[in-house]
């Protein structure tokens, strides 16, 4: 899988764009405006990315990241989407999303949510509990004493994989903490978001809320 689509063009979408850019992806970036809105600020800050419309970076990309607020998955195009690898790495903003019971059912993760919606789509949970500084200035070669770990939750193995690979390209160790509905491990409010930790660490922190939300 050569070619990322990344579906939001801000802080977070734009860091991805140049970590897989650097890892040797082609990529297409698109906002949720025309790609003409974004085709200066991409060449600036992403260059050799390709701003596209949201329809065509979802046709184009063998993983399809999505990087955009939670608020606004039901304009993802999910049509395009069928039978697609897709990542999630929205989270839910009470700023920007309002209250989380508006938006993701109880008992509910938002991953789960955006599978439901994504129906005829392949959705994982990855890339979304460490900020976009973080991200930009984290990422290390394999082997490094200094990496650190992004964690996955998805229901299939090959998908998982998929994602595992592209975690250790972009320059983190990928951790695969089980499946879909363990996405909420890494949701604002749960000890993992916001880590910046290694494999070890971020296994243990992991395991603990988990083993914390069964108790």
């Amino acid at each position: 899988m050569k070619t990322i689509s990344i579906l939001g063009a801000g802080k977070v979408g734009v860091v991805l764009a140049q970590l897989a850019l650097k890892a040797g992806y082609t990529v297409y970036i698109a906002g949720s405006d025309k790609p003409e809105k974004i085709a200066l600020s991409t060449k600036v800050l992403t260059p050799g990315a390709h701003a596209v419309s949201k329809e065509e970076a979802a046709k184009r990309g063998d993983i399809i990241i999505l990087a955009l607020p939670l608020g606004k998955y039901a304009s993802i195009p999910k049509a395009e989407l069928s039978g697609k690898l897709v990542v999630d790495s929205m989270n839910h903003w009470f700023e920007v999303d309002g209250h989380r019971e508006d938006i993701v059912p109880s008992k509910v993760s938002s991953s789960e949510l955006i599978q439901s919606f994504l129906s005829e789509s392949r959705v994982v949970k990855a890339l979304s509990h460490m900020g976009y500084h973080e991200l930009h200035d984290s990422a290390r070669p394999e082997g490094d004493t200094e990496r650190k770990a992004i964690a996955i939750a998805g229901d299939n193995d090959e998908d998982v994989s998929a994602v595992a690979e592209l975690i250790n390209s972009l320059g983190f160790d990928p951790l695969f903490i089980g499946p879909l509905n363990q996405g909420v491990l890494l949701e604002p409010g749960h000890p993992a978001f916001g880590a910046r930790l290694n494999l070890q660490q971020l296994a243990a922190i992991t395991a603990a809320s988990n083993s914390s939300l069964r108790s």
